[in-house]
C-alpha cells in the first residue's frame, strides 16, 4: 500500500515537517531508513496512542491496521529531548507514552494535552518553553557544512546525543535518498553511482537495499 500524506513544512528551527495520513485496509509496507525522529499520534478503533519513534538505520517490513489515522511531527536533525535518549529508540524500538485520559498523556512527569495536526506548532512551542525539547547548534552547523572547533570525539558524542546516530550514518542515508532522486529522474545506475561517490554499481545496490529495501533496478521501474 502507498500511503497518501498530507504534509506541511513549518517555519521552525526544531521541526522538519508535520504530516497526516490514513489507512483503509490492514497490510504491510517497507519502512525505510530515516535520520530524523518523530512523535506520532495514532487513532485506531477509537483509541489514541502517542509514540516517540526513533531514527532507522535500515529498511524493514512493518504492519499497519485497518481504519487507522496517523499524525506526526518530524523533528529536524539536532532536535532532541534530553530526558529521552534517541539512541535507545533506534530501529523501531519506539516508546509509547502513557495516557492520562482520552485526550492527555504523561511526558517528563507532567500531563500534556494530545496535540492535533492543526495545533502541532503550539504544542512544540510549549515543549520548547518548558525546556523539554532542545537542539544542538553544533550538530546543525556540521550538517550545514561548517566545521566546529571541537575535537572529533566530542563531535561524535554530541551527534549520538542529539540524533541517536553517527554523522557517517546520516550521510549514508541522505546519499541513498539522493540516489533515488537521480534514478527517478532517469539517470543511469552507473552514472548515479559515479556522481554520488559510490565505489561501483554493487556498492550502490547494497546501499539502497540496506536503507530503502529496493535495488536500483526496482527504483527505475
Amino acid at each position: 500500500m502507498e500511503f497518501v500524506f498530507d504534509a506541511r513544512s513549518v517555519n521552525s528551527s526544531f521541526v522538519e515537517t508535520i504530516w497526516h495520513t490514513e489507512s483503509e485496509h490492514a497490510g504491510t509496507f517497507t519502512s525505510t531508513a530515516a535520520s530524523n525522529w518523530e512523535m506520532v499520534i495514532a487513532t485506531i478503533n477509537g483509541k489514541t496512542l502517542i509514540t516517540a519513534r526513533g531514527p532507522e538505520t535500515k529498511a524493514s517490513q512493518a504492519d499497519f491496521p485497518a481504519d487507522a489515522e496517523f499524525f506526526g511531527i518530524t523533528f529536524k536533525l539536532g532536535t532532541f529531548m534530553p530526558h529521552l535518549p534517541l539512541k535507545t529508540l533506534l530501529d523501531r524500538n519506539d516508546t509509547t507514552l502513557p495516557l492520562v485520559s482520552n485526550n492527555s498523556f504523561w511526558l517528563h512527569g507532567s500531563a500534556w494535552e494530545l496535540p492535533t495536526f492543526e495545533n502541532a506548532e503550539v504544542f512544540v512551542n510549549r515543549l520548547i518553553r518548558q525546556g523539554i525539547l532542545a537542539r544542538d547548534p553544533v550538530v546543525e552547523a556540521v550538517i550545514q557544512g561548517y566545521t566546529p572547533k571541537i575535537s572529533i570525539r566530542s563531535l561524535q558524542y554530541r551527534f549520538r546525543e542529539a540524533t541517536g546516530l553517527t554523522h557517517k550514518t546520516i550521510q549514508q542515508i541522505e546519499r541513498a535518498f539522493r540516489a533515488v532522486s537521480l534514478l527517478e529522474q532517469g539517470t543511469s545506475i552507473l552514472d548515479t553511482a559515479f556522481k554520488l561517490g559510490y565505489f561501483d554499481q554493487a556498492h550502490l545496490t547494497n546501499s539502497l537495499k540496506r536503507f530503502l529495501g529496493k535495488t536500483p533496478a526496482q527504483i527505475e521501474e
